[in-house]
């Protein structure tokens, strides 16, 4: 596989990840008081908000490290580990675009 299909995997998770962080930043606004909803419903809306603000985070993370490895998915040593210095598996590459290290030194 090429780097040009490393970038259009890569193009495809940043419009799925930018999906993700639009669904859950709307899932994180907060919740009126006005709203007419129970004590115990109010606190597990609380909590579940929670759980989409720790989802929003990881998946702007994710983001920000797809939209850097995009940028450089054209240099040199792009794939190499920054570790060993050993090429990162296609594999790995495919499914953690912006994975800097292999398996073993990952680890």
């Amino acid at each position: 596989m090429n780097k040009e299909e490393i970038q259009k995997k890569i193009e495809s998770e940043l419009v799925i990840t930018r999906d993700k962080v639009a669904k859950y930043q709307e899932l994180c606004k907060p919740i009126a008081p006005e709203n007419a909803i129970g004590r115990v419903s109010r606190m597990d809306a609380i909590n579940n908000k929670s759980v989409n603000e720790a989802a929003l985070r990881k998946a702007t993370t994710k983001l920000k490290n797809l939209e850097v490895a995009l940028t450089k998915v054209h240099d040199i040593d792009f794939g190499i580990c920054v570790r060993c210095k050993e090429p990162i598996p296609l594999g790995r590459i495919l499914l953690v675009p912006h994975a800097l290290t292999c398996v073993n030194c990952a680890r």
